[in-house]
């Protein structure tokens, strides 16, 4: 069976910019409203990206928090219950991507990546789960932003990929721990935007796209309408989908 989106309220991390707006305002076009999390997105980002949301017709509000905190996480849902009071969707789309060799990992390294990349998404996940058993209707989904980590060992981001695959992982166990009533997926985005913080021409771009079977790079809004496809589809838990035009298999 289908769900109806209209009117559920999406907690979406990272929301500010690049996928993680972009899958916002997928939700958003379902008539889903959302808690905009952000950490260090330029303030004027933020509202723009809050305006683009609200042009849908729906709620969104921003929040402020570093997710490598604790306490910031538990922040983001006392925002939730004064905002909104539910909660349907989580989106667990922040991260951040260090490039490292194995032995040029450092500790202070280490424990970024782990703790933004996999210990925020279980505590969220923890949190979601107990706000979720609240509502009017019990349940609730929630979607775990992984990377081309889950598919083998990624010596150039090594501590990076650790982190995504334990992450699909979570997943997993999410799905077998909280069912019936709150479902467990993962996605995988491929060449889907240029990355951040260095220039790339065009030419390189396409470069990139001709790696994959089927000889070409993707968008953002490809990651938001799977999202959403995850969160319509009761179906389905503890799947996850390769938004990557095939690059897994090469």
């Amino acid at each position: 069976m289908q769900i109806n989106l209209q009117d559920k309220v999406a907690l979406v991390t990272g929301a500010a910019q690049r996928v993680g707006r972009a899958i916002a305002l997928e939700l958003a076009q379902q008539g889903v409203h959302i808690m905009v999390h952000y950490n260090s997105s330029d303030p004027a980002t933020v509202r723009e990206t809050v305006q683009a949301i609200k042009s849908h017709g729906v709620d969104a509000v921003p929040i402020q928090a570093n997710i490598s905190k604790p306490d910031e996480i538990n922040t983001i849902f006392k925002a939730i219950d004064e905002a909104f009071g539910r909660l349907d969707i989580v989106i667990n789309s922040a991260s951040v991507f260090q490039k490292r060799q194995l032995l040029d990992v450092s500790l202070d390294d280490w424990n970024l990546t782990m703790d933004v990349n996999l210990r925020a998404p279980f505590l969220i996940t923890q949190q979601a789960a107990q706000v979720m058993a609240n509502n009017d209707i019990p349940g609730g989904t929630i979607i775990n932003i992984c990377d081309a980590g889950v598919d083998g060992p990624w010596e150039a981001y090594s501590h990076h990929g650790i982190s995504k695959s334990a992450l699909w992982m979570l997943t997993q166990v999410s799905a077998l721990s909280l069912g019936p009533s709150i479902r467990a997926n993962a996605i995988v985005p491929g060449p889907v935007m240029k990355p951040a913080g260095r220039p790339m021409s065009d030419e390189e771009w396409a470069k990139i796209g001709e790696r994959n079977p089927l000889n070409k790079t993707g968008t953002a809004e490809d990651v938001g309408r799977a999202v959403v496809y995850l969160c319509q589809e009761d179906f389905l838990t503890g799947t996850i989908i390769h938004v990557n035009a095939g690059e897994h298999l090469t």
